[in-house]
């Protein structure tokens, strides 16, 4: 008499415990604040390149083992982003260089949901190149090449230090994408 007394309870007690509406709330993200948008020129004597950069990241010296001459990151570190920086020389290399900087950016199409090319051309500066925009969870949003096509050719990543999560680094790739562009625009070549 006992076990139909419990289990009529038990079944009474799940209807009565269902009866109202639940939703469950979903993940939230993290408030993301955004710096003002300002300037400076990056111009080392250093370097046989210059372009402009936010205010809120900072070059440093790649020091990666593979390092070759005039390498820099752009460390922006309140997004934990970094805009990977290479340069190499033309030296009838050109070709190559074109192919394995694009070759680089489709290296990501594992992830990525498409990649849109857009064309730049500068042609008071010299300065001409491919910026490939990678939508999806792919680990670089943003890729770009320049080049004047005789002597320099400078190659560009954006890199989050965050596992790749489209919805949640959504807004830090909107952020940055510009200051990426103004870095393009922005580039001279030095004698």
């Amino acid at each position: 008499m006992l076990k139909p007394v419990c289990f009529f309870l038990l079944i009474v007690f799940l209807v009565t415990a269902c009866s109202h509406d639940y939703i469950p709330k979903p993940h939230g993200y993290f408030r993301i604040e955004f710096n003002e948008k300002s300037y400076q020129k990056l111009d080392s004597a250093a370097l046989p390149y210059s372009f402009d950069i936010p205010l809120y990241s900072k070059a440093v010296p790649d020091k990666d083992r593979n390092v070759e001459p005039f390498w820099i990151n752009l460390k922006i570190p309140a997004h934990k982003a970094e805009v990977h920086i290479s340069y190499k020389k033309v030296e009838k290399n050109l070709a190559k260089l074109l192919e394995d900087s694009r070759t680089l950016a489709y290296k990501h199409t594992i992830k990525a949901d498409a990649i849109n090319e857009r064309i730049f051309v500068n042609p008071q500066k010299k300065v001409y190149g491919t910026i490939y925009m990678i939508e999806g969870n792919a680990a670089s949003p943003l890729q770009f090449y320049l080049t004047d096509s005789t002597t320099n050719f400078l190659r560009g990543a954006l890199y989050i230090k965050e596992i790749p999560n489209i919805d949640s680094l959504r807004p830090v790739i909107d952020f940055l994408t510009p200051d990426i562009i103004r870095l393009i625009e922005s580039t001279e070549w030095k004698k």
